[in-house]
């Protein structure tokens, strides 16, 4: 594999992105405002960010003809969402500069690695087992105590992958129920409200960070998310440490999202790493300085960071499924503003768009 040497990639350069979905759409209008052009990368006919794309290969992840090609048509490459195979990266990586480096990839797609990686850089996490096979379930259960959480090692988003044991839950069909061959069994966390922090850091080992903002679910999908969090100074102080010691420690270019529980002692524990732009900071579009899209943007082409500040303070809400038919009414409200990722068939679950509602900055 060939070392990235940190070289910038100028405007008129292409940005080559794993992923079509609505962070590679939301990505490729920032990079464009920056006068670069963006090559989707991915197996899906009809994906949102090629709309607004200069080009996109639709190929699968392990065509390594279709890679190579696809690397010799672009600058620097990243990727959208962490569910890309790993050794696709590696492969780019060789040809082209690819940010966040693959390693990081390989680390945060797999959540049995992430939890080793964060205990072994001493960052708070829930008490956690490996689960090898389903035979290890009852032992593992009774070591770590119920309430816990079982999840599927890989794969696992919006709380797919997830099934929660309490004292009555009849551990039969919970292995069949989460649906992977390796799994984590962790401690249930008694929390006080779900935070998150986005970090931006470059090659040069420059970083800036976003405020930390609160995030409610709803069915295991977030639903909204307002900016600023809630949380006391002192929370907000470990929070922001925490996620700048992660980026420390794994050497990032790019972008990374931290999720952290509050517990009702007032500590912050992390639950989980997303190395790209992330659902929780679409409400920088329009309420920050530099969005949170344009920031990933300059850190994987080595470009000096923006700044983070935040001009309002801001309530994101998801539209999803048949959220979106509302986009008349939001249309009508004078501090609302509406993002849909053009994606045309409407299923519950689906995340259709979002929107922003702006007020006046908090102190």
């Amino acid at each position: 594999m060939t070392a990235d040497n940190g070289q910038s990639i100028a405007p008129g350069g292409t940005i080559g992105i794993l992923g079509g979905g609505q962070l590679g759409r939301m990505t490729a209008m920032a990079a464009a405002r920056l006068g670069y052009r963006c090559h989707i990368y991915c197996p899906d006919e009809d994906a949102p960010a090629s709309d607004v794309a200069a080009a996109t290969t639709v190929a699968a992840y392990d065509d390594l003809a279709a890679l190579q090609a696809f690397a010799q048509v672009v600058d620097v490459v990243t990727f959208e969402f962490e569910n890309v195979p790993a050794a696709a990266g590696e492969k780019l990586a060789a040809w082209r500069p690819t940010r966040p480096d693959p390693r990081v990839l390989h680390l945060t797609q797999q959540r049995l690695r992430e939890k080793n990686l964060l205990s072994s850089i001493n960052v708070p996490v829930a008490r956690y087992l490996e689960v090898a096979h389903k035979e290890a379930l009852p032992q593992a259960v009774q070591a770590l105590g119920r309430p816990c959480v079982l999840k599927s090692a890989s794969f696992g988003y919006d709380g797919k992958g997830q099934v929660r044991i309490d004292p009555e839950t009849d551990l039969g069909p919970v292995w069949q129920q989460m649906g992977g061959d390796l799994a984590i069994l962790e401690s249930f966390v008694d929390f006080q409200r779900e935070i998150s922090v986005l970090i931006a850091r470059g090659h040069d080992g420059a970083m800036e960070m976003y405020v930390a903002v609160e995030n409610q679910h709803r069915n295991h999908v977030l639903d909204t998310t307002i900016a600023p969090a809630r949380i006391t100074p002192e929370v907000a102080v470990k929070a922001e440490a925490i996620a700048r010691h992660i980026a420390q420690e794994i050497k990032l270019v790019g972008l990374l999202a931290v999720e952290m529980f509050v517990t009702r002692d007032g500590d912050v524990l992390v639950n989980e790493l997303a190395p790209r732009p992330h659902n929780s900071g679409h409400w920088t579009i329009d309420a920050c300085n530099t969005s949170q899209f344009e920031q990933f943007v300059r850190a994987v082409c080595g470009l000096p960071l923006g700044s983070p500040e935040r001009h309002s303070d801001a309530v994101m809400k998801n539209l999803i499924g048949d959220d979106v038919r509302d986009w008349r009414a939001i249309l009508a409200e004078p501090n609302a503003k509406l993002h849909l990722y053009g994606k045309t068939e409407i299923r519950p679950g689906r995340k259709m768009g979002h929107v922003t509602r702006l007020a006046t900055k908090s102190s």
